[in-house]
């Protein structure tokens, strides 16, 4: 990768370079992610050191803001596969999804564990550094897979890069469980949603996820069970197609919103799917004019 460089211009008279560097991956880096994995990743840690029962042990296990799950692996040293490594442990999970409910009970209750979604797990990858070797094999492998590069700037600046993400296919409905794909029956999955959606709000969703997909190439669009999401590393939008318009959540301060009666409104106390108390109906192309500023802030702000 071309070297990152950091400078502190807080003097006019001397600018200082911090020099990059990296942490001990042995532990030290694996707890300040663990004890900050929502504000990094948008994701709620559950357990480290997580034991599979064939003797593996996950270094740092998960669940996203999607209720999907997430592996975490930390690569220690250039040689280690720990991509094939974080796919076998992602094999594993999908073989035994009662365990991982049971963790999920286990640090977050029942209702968290209800909302479980299979549809997009997930391994992350950090290491100081990748080959072109590690890039080149995640675009061959049908899983979501990211790989993200951390630099040390000094003591007290760290800094995440994600190099690569490998977006695979939403696991279809008919491999969960009997009593699971029972129990959601009656909510129509994101594609069921769009199929339904009238043929103006079909060319709106295109026109909505052109624009987001524009904003940046580090941004990925995912059709999860219920609804759309547009993520970096973690969401900057999710959207959930009705029969006559689309409802975005974004992750953005509420206070910082002025809200418009049915264009926009506040959720923070309302029940939704999606992720982010800001939501947005949008009906026609002038919606999507009136929310694009806002959807800037998003993916500038997350």
């Amino acid at each position: 990768m071309a070297d990152i460089k950091l400078f502190n211009i807080s003097s006019s008279d001397k600018i200082e370079e911090y020099k990059a560097g990296t942490v001990t991956l042995e532990k030290e880096l694996q707890t300040v992610i663990e004890k900050n994995m929502q504000t990094f990743f948008g994701v709620t840690f559950l357990e480290s050191e997580y034991h599979t029962t064939d003797g593996g042990r996950m270094d740092s296990i998960g669940i996203d803001e999607n209720h999907c799950p997430v592996i975490f692996e930390y690569k220690r040293s250039v040689k280690e596969n720990v991509i094939n490594q974080g796919l076998f442990y992602l094999n594993w999970l999908l073989d035994h999804k009662d365990s991982f409910k049971v963790l999920v009970i286990e640090k977050l209750g029942l209702k968290s564990a209800d909302k479980i979604d299979w549809t997009m797990p997930r391994v992350i990858c950090i290491a100081g550094d990748f080959t072109k070797y590690d890039e080149s094999a995640v675009k061959q492998m049908n899983r979501n897979i990211s790989l993200i590069r951390y630099k040390k700037f000094g003591d007290d600046l760290l800094m995440f890069e994600q190099v690569n993400e490998n977006i695979a296919d939403a696991i279809p409905q008919e491999h969960i469980k009997p009593d699971k794909a029972k129990k959601v029956k009656t909510d129509k999955t994101f594609e069921e949603q769009i199929a339904s959606a009238e043929a103006s709000i079909k060319v709106l969703y295109q026109d909505l996820s052109n624009y987001i997909l524009s904003l940046g190439d580090d941004i990925s669009e995912n059709h999860l069970k219920l609804y759309a999401a547009f993520k970096k590393i973690k969401n900057i939008a999710t959207v959930v197609a009705q029969k006559k318009k689309l409802i975005i959540n974004l992750p953005l301060d509420i206070s910082t919103v002025t809200f418009e009666e049915g264009f926009s409104r506040d959720v923070s106390d309302i029940g939704h799917w999606g992720c982010g108390m800001v939501e947005l109906h949008l009906q026609c192309v002038e919606d999507l004019n009136k929310a694009k500023p806002l959807i800037d802030r998003a993916y500038n702000e997350n």
